[in-house]
């Protein structure tokens, strides 16, 4: 069986300290390499249109979210996993860009809705059509039913974590 990167990084820890590390290090390493090899071209496709990682992803939500394209700050931070100064530093720099724009809430004064402006949910589309192309690309190479085993792999271990949705 061929070896990657990590087996080598695992080897060498159990080398060192024998039972100390071992598939908690595994799934980490190879998660955050899977990562990082998926994002480096989506990033530099995101470059291209002028948009950061985190405004991509602020952008590609409220995409997801269906017309009006709305969703409320707190809901954005929640589902991206950002700090709440994060994603207020992102959607003001979206606002700057005319990405973006804020509504508040008539029905609660200390809310409000963030929506795609109509350049942004152009823009949404065109920044996650070339993102899911370049990763598309880059998985060109792997068998379709390792990638779907991978899928509900990854889906087993976060549901155990706790990642669960709703």
């Amino acid at each position: 069986m061929a070896r990657d990167v990590v087996d080598d990084i695992a080897g060498a820890w159990d080398a060192e300290l024998p039972g100390v590390v071992g598939a908690e290090l595994e799934i980490s390493k190879r998660a955050a390499r899977l990562s990082a090899l998926l994002n480096a071209p989506v990033e530099a496709k995101l470059a291209k249109l002028g948009l950061t990682r985190a405004e991509y992803d602020i952008l590609a939500v409220l995409r997801a979210a269906g017309e009006p394209y709305r969703l409320r700050p707190s809901a954005l931070t929640q589902r991206l996993a950002l700090t709440s100064g994060g994603t207020s530093n992102v959607l003001r720099r979206l606002t700057l860009a005319g990405l973006i724009e804020r509504d508040p809430d008539p029905s609660d004064a200390r809310s409000s809705w963030v929506r795609l402006s109509p350049t942004g949910a152009t823009r949404a589309e065109e920044a996650v059509r070339a993102a899911s192309a370049a990763q598309a690309a880059l998985l060109r190479d792997v068998p379709p039913e390792a990638t779907r085993a991978a899928i509900d792999a990854l889906r087993t271990v976060l549901i155990a974590l706790g990642d669960t949705a709703g």
